[in-house]
């Protein structure tokens, strides 16, 4: 028909409405995309938190116990006497047995204290190394090595088996002078001995059930000696609070702690 108008039709209005619809659609898809955009990321409020308190101090007028002052000239060289000079601080040189029976020598009626060790330790030690004696009956363990003064060089950790599972843990340091000083002597009732970065940690039973006590000896280069830095009660791994098992009630030290 000559002259009609076919925009008119309804096909031509559904074919002109329909960039409208699309253009609608992508507007709505755009949308979110710029709201995302408009997110920086930032820290969102999570409501009210409870104010910190700092602790209370109880009794405030009560005259508290007094911390005598550490000495500023740190503790006297317990050096071993009886043994060769160790050549460039090296201690990797010193034989372990050699230099527990120097020490016997030096102490021979020590039954307390660092020096303090059970009879029946002490003649053990005295046949360690002798003709056909047995190496596993020697008391004296391997002994471990670690720069714990910091001084670039090795300290020697030294264990002495003890009856009833007691142990004596010993630290020597060797100086410029090539003489050897013990730095640590302690005795208890050991579960463990464990070297973590410049600490020896032992783990010992404490008094409750299902739980030890681990005590982290650092050195002190004022006091220059192992110091007992951090004690800490924790649960025996692998129990729980209901239950808990029993660990072996620590004996009377011969020695005690010492340094």
């Amino acid at each position: 028909m000559a002259g009609s108008d076919l925009s008119h039709t309804p096909a031509h209005r559904s074919r002109r409405r329909r960039p409208r619809v699309r253009a609608g659609l992508l507007a709505a898809l755009l949308l979110p995309l710029a709201s995302a955009c408009g997110d920086t990321g930032g820290l969102a409020g999570a409501g009210a938190t409870p104010t910190a308190s700092g602790p209370v101090h109880l009794w405030p007028g009560r005259a508290g116990a007094v911390v005598p002052p550490a000495d500023p000239g740190g503790a006297p060289p317990e050096y071993v006497t009886g043994i060769a000079p160790v050549l460039d601080q090296n201690v990797h040189g010193i034989d372990p047995v050699t230099l527990v029976q120097a020490e016997l020598r030096a102490h021979p009626d020590s039954r307390t204290g660092p020096d303090g060790m059970p009879q029946e330790t002490v003649a053990a030690i005295d046949e360690c190394g002798a003709d056909g004696a047995d190496p596993k009956k020697c008391p004296v363990l391997t002994p471990y090595y670690r720069d714990l003064t910091g001084n670039g060089k090795d300290e020697m950790v030294v264990g002495i088996e003890y009856p009833d599972q007691q142990m004596s843990v010993r630290v020597y340091t060797a100086d410029a002078e090539g003489r050897l000083n013990r730095i640590m002597a302690t005795t208890d009732t050991v579960i463990s001995v464990e070297l973590a970065g410049r600490d020896v940690i032992l783990r010992v039973p404490s008094g409750n059930a299902g739980y030890e006590v681990n005590t982290t000896w650092s050195y002190d280069e004022t006091q220059r000696s192992m110091l007992p830095a951090w004690e800490q009660i924790v649960r025996v791994p692998g129990t729980s609070p209901g239950r808990s098992r029993t660990p072996a009630a620590p004996s009377p030290s011969p020695a005690g702690a010492s340094r």
